[in-house]
């Protein structure tokens, strides 16, 4: 069994900064691509970063600049540090993994629970 666990969300004024972790555990073999996603209530969810177990990083147009995208190997965790937020940044924040399990030969895609993020005065 696997858990990706987010932490870090909350309310934080514009331009101000905030950093979520999200840590993978359990059953794990290798992980993959690890990254965020975000979701606005009655809207899609929408990638903001990916980053590979090489550290290539890949985001979203809004986010370049502002966001960076971090990872410990070695933990299982991924980090979003946040700068210069505005109220658009508003939403849920996923975690997501791909990852292989022990015992499987395939990789398969996890998500957390997601935490909220509230950019707000």
């Amino acid at each position: 069994q696997v858990q990706l666990v987010e932490s870090g969300g909350g309310l934080v004024q514009p331009g101000r900064s905030l950093r979520l972790s999200c840590a993978a555990s359990g059953s794990i073999s290798s992980i993959s691509t690890m990254g965020w996603y975000r979701q606005v209530s009655g809207k899609q969810r929408e990638l903001v970063a990916t980053i590979t177990s090489g550290g290539n990083s890949n985001y979203a147009d809004p986010m370049k600049g502002r966001f960076t995208i971090s990872r410990d190997n070695a933990k299982n965790t991924v980090y979003l540090q946040m700068n210069s937020l505005k109220p658009e940044d508003t939403a849920v924040y996923y975690c997501y993994a791909v990852l292989r399990t022990i015992g499987s030969p395939l990789f398969g895609s996890y998500w957390g629970q997601g935490t909220q993020v509230t950019v707000s005065s």
